[in-house]
C-alpha cells in the first residue's frame, strides 16, 4: 500500500489563538495562514470563505481590537522579529494605516485595547526604555500616544473600566508572579489591586458590567488556578469557580450576562459556560474532544452573551475557529482548515501515560505508537516553554513519523504547566537539572516497553526543548541515534545576557545570574559537554530570532564540526523564534522528519 506523502499531513492553515467577535456578534475576526502567512480574515458566524483583510506577504498578525462602530486595531511583526508595530483598519474597511514605524520597540494590544467612548485605546510597550514594559493611551486625534503607567515594570494594558476611567493592567514579574493593577486614565493614579506575599498568579479577567471590579484567575493560596471576583470596593476575592485543576482562561460578555472559562484536564481542555443573571450553567458546548494551544484560544463573547468564538483543536484533526450558541450548547466550526486529503487520512490519538523519574514523581506524557509488528523506534519531543504543556493538538509530522513506523513520546517534564505550582517551579534555577533526569528515564522506560526498539532513539524539540535535545545528546548520549535541535539555547551564560531586554529582570531567578554564578551556568550547558556527542544532530534556526539569538546555533555547529561529529545546519533568514511563513514551516518539518527517519530506519 502506498504511504501518505509528506505534504498530505501537513495540508491544512494554521490559526493564531485569535477569535474575536465584532461589535455586531454577526462575524468573526480570526489570524490564519491560510495565504501563506499570518494575515487578519473575518468569517460570518454561519460560516462560508473568509474576507481577507491584510495582504501581508513577511509581516504576521498578532494581537486585535475592535471598536463598537468596527474600526480594527491590530499589532504586526517582521520575519517573526517580535518588534510589533500597530496599525488600523477603518470601520468602511480599505487598506491598514501603519500607526508606529519604530524599529527596535515592541508595541502590544489587547482585545480590551478601545476606550468604551471610541475616542482612545490603550497600549503596551517598551518605547521609554528598552527594558521595560509600559503603558500608554492614544487619544483620537492626538499625533502621539500620552504615558500612563509602568515606569520600571513589565506591564500590560488590559481593558478599560465600564466607566472608562480606570485600566485594568497586568504586571508581569515572572511566570509564576503576576500581579494586577487599577490606574487612574486621567491622572495616572494606580493602585495595586492583588498585592501579595511570595509568588501568586493574578490573570486578569473580564469587569463586571456595573464596574464594581472584574474577574481573574489565580493560584492564591492554592496549588491549581482558580476563578474569582475582586471587589474594587473592599479590595477582597470571592471564588467563583475552584476545580482541582486549572482555569486557564476568562471571558465575558460586554452585557454582564455570561462567563465563559476554560478548565485544564491533564491538557484536554473543558470549555463551561454561566448565565451570571440567573446563577446557573449553561450547557455544555457540544465540541469535538480537544484541548487549545497553550498561549490559549482566543476566544471571545458577543455582546449580548448569545455566542462565543474560540480557536478549537484535537489531535485528529486541526485547529478550526467554532461559534458556539451559548443558550443551547450548538457548536459550528467556521473554517476549513484542511485540503488536499488530509481529512481521509487515519490519524491515531495519543494515550496519556505516566512514568517514574529519578525522585518518585510520575512524569506525565503523551505516548504515539504506530500500528507495526515489531518493535519500533521512538522519538522523544520536548516541549518548550519550559512553563508550558505538551497536550493533545494536532501535530503533522507527529503523525508523519507514525506512518513510517516511527512511535513519539511528548513529555510533560517538571516545569510544565498543568498539574499544579509546585511542579511548574521545580524548573526555576534547574535548567539542566532535575529536567536532565526526567529524560534519561523517559529514555530508560522506552527502552524497558516491548513495543519500542531501545537501540533506535531519537530526541528533538524546539526552544527550550531544544536546549533539552542539545542536553540530551550532550551529557545523556548513550541513548540517542539522532536527534534535531530548533532555536535552542547551547550556552547559558550567553543566552541569559541576549533574551529580549524586558526578560533581564527574571533571567537570574529563572536560569541563573550570568555576573555571579557563570561557572554554575557553564555546568549547566550544553555547549560544555559538546565533545561527548554521538548522535547525528541536525540544527535549524532563525536569522531573526529574538529570545534564543543565532549566536547560540552558531557555536554549538561549530565546535560539532570542529570534532568531526556528524552534523547538519539549516537557517531560515526570514525568520525568528519559529516559523511564521507557511512555506518554511512546511521546510523546517521536512528537514526534521527526513532526519530522523534517515536515522532511525
Amino acid at each position: 500500500m502506498t504511504k501518505p506523502p509528506f505534504e498530505q499531513f501537513f495540508a491544512y492553515r494554521r490559526f493564531y489563538p485569535v477569535a474575536e467577535l465584532t461589535p455586531d456578534g454577526e462575524r468573526v475576526l480570526f489570524v490564519s495562514n491560510i495565504s501563506g502567512q499570518f494575515n487578519l480574515w473575518a468569517a460570518d458566524v454561519d460560516g462560508g470563505w473568509p474576507e481577507q483583510l491584510t495582504t501581508f506577504t513577511d509581516h504576521s498578525v498578532r494581537g486585535v481590537a475592535v471598536r463598537e462602530d468596527g474600526t480594527i486595531l491590530f499589532h504586526a511583526d517582521k520575519d517573526g522579529d517580535e518588534f510589533h508595530q500597530l496599525y488600523r483598519i477603518p470601520a468602511e474597511g480599505g487598506w491598514p494605516q501603519q500607526l508606529t514605524d519604530v524599529p527596535q520597540v515592541q508595541h502590544e494590544l489587547s482585545p480590551g485595547a478601545w476606550s468604551p467612548d471610541g475616542k482612545s485605546f490603550a497600549f503596551s510597550g517598551n518605547l521609554r526604555t528598552p527594558t521595560d514594559g509600559e503603558v500608554f493611551v492614544w487619544r483620537e486625534g492626538e499625533d502621539e500616544p500620552r504615558y500612563l503607567f509602568g515606569e520600571g515594570k513589565y506591564a500590560f494594558a488590559v481593558s478599560w473600566s465600564p466607566d472608562g476611567t480606570k485600566l485594568l493592567v497586568a504586571e508581569f514579574r515572572s511566570n509564576t508572579d503576576i500581579s494586577l493593577w487599577t490606574v487612574d486614565v486621567e491622572s495616572g493614579e494606580a493602585t495595586e489591586a492583588t498585592p501579595h506575599e511570595g509568588e501568586a498568579k493574578f490573570l486578569p479577567g473580564p469587569w463586571r458590567r456595573d464596574g464594581s471590579g472584574f474577574y481573574l484567575v489565580t493560584d492564591e493560596g492554592r496549588e491549581v488556578t482558580g476563578l474569582a471576583f475582586h471587589s474594587l470596593e473592599t479590595g477582597t476575592r470571592e471564588w467563583v469557580e475552584t476545580p482541582e485543576r486549572d482555569v486557564d482562561e476568562v471571558a465575558g460578555s460586554a452585557d454582564g450576562g455570561v462567563l465563559a472559562w476554560t478548565e485544564n484536564d491533564e491538557g484536554w481542555v473543558r470549555l463551561r459556560l454561566r448565565d451570571l443573571g440567573r446563577g446557573v450553567d449553561l450547557p455544555d458546548p457540544r465540541l469535538p474532544r480537544g484541548t487549545v494551544t497553550p498561549l490559549g484560544s482566543g476566544m471571545s463573547l458577543s455582546r449580548d452573551g448569545s455566542r462565543l468564538a474560540i480557536v478549537w483543536d484535537t489531535p485528529t484533526r486541526p485547529a478550526e475557529v467554532y461559534v458556539v450558541d451559548t443558550a443551547t450548547g450548538d457548536a459550528l466550526p467556521i473554517t476549513e482548515s484542511r485540503a488536499a486529503g488530509l481529512s481521509a487520512l487515519e490519524l491515531r490519538e495519543p494515550e496519556l501515560i505516566r512514568y517514574e523519574s529519578f525522585d518518585g514523581r510520575q512524569i506525565p506524557a503523551w505516548l504515539y505508537r504506530p500500528d507495526v509488528d515489531r518493535p519500533a523506534p521512538f522519538a522523544l519531543l520536548i516541549h518548550g516553554g519550559p512553563e508550558a504543556q505538551e497536550r493533545p493538538n494536532y501535530r503533522p509530522y507527529v503523525q508523519y513519523l507514525l506512518s513510517r513506523g516511527i512511535g513519539v513520546l511528548a513529555t510533560n517534564i517538571r516545569g510544565s504547566t498543568g498539574y499544579g505550582k509546585t511542579y511548574q517551579k521545580l524548573i526555576h534555577h534547574d535548567w539542566g537539572g532535575g529536567d536532565l533526569e526526567d529524560w534519561r528515564h523517559a529514555a530508560e522506560w522506552l527502552k524497558a516497553q516491548p513495543f519500542a526498539d531501545g537501540d533506535r532513539l531519537a530526541v528533538f524539540g524546539g526552544s527550550y526543548g531544544g536546549f533539552a535535545t542539545l542536553s540530551c545528546v550532550t551529557r545523556l548520549p548513550e541513548y540517542w541515534r539522532a536527534a534535531v535541535d530548533i532555536v535552542g539555547p547551547s550556552n547559558l551564560v550567553t543566552f541569559v545576557r541576549a533574551v529580549p531586554p524586558q526578560w533581564l529582570r527574571f533571567m537570574a531567578e529563572w536560569v541563573g545570574d550570568a555576573d555571579t554564578e557563570e561557572e554554575f551556568l557553564r555546568e549547566r550547558s550544553p555547549i560544555t559537554y559538546v565533545d561527548q556527542v554521538r548522535a547525528a544532530l541536525l540544527v535549524i534556526q532563525g536569522a531573526k530570532d529574538p529570545r534564543v539569538v543565532k549566536s547560540e546555533s552558531d557555536q554549538m555547529v561549530e565546535r560539532l564540526r570542529e570534532l568531526g561529529r556528524e552534523v547538519d545546519y539549516y537557517v531560515f533568514e526570514d525568520e525568528g523564534h519559529g516559523f511564521t511563513r507557511y512555506a518554511n514551516d512546511v521546510h523546517a518539518y521536512r528537514l526534521t522528519c527526513d532526519w530522523l527517519e534517515s536515522h532511525l530506519r
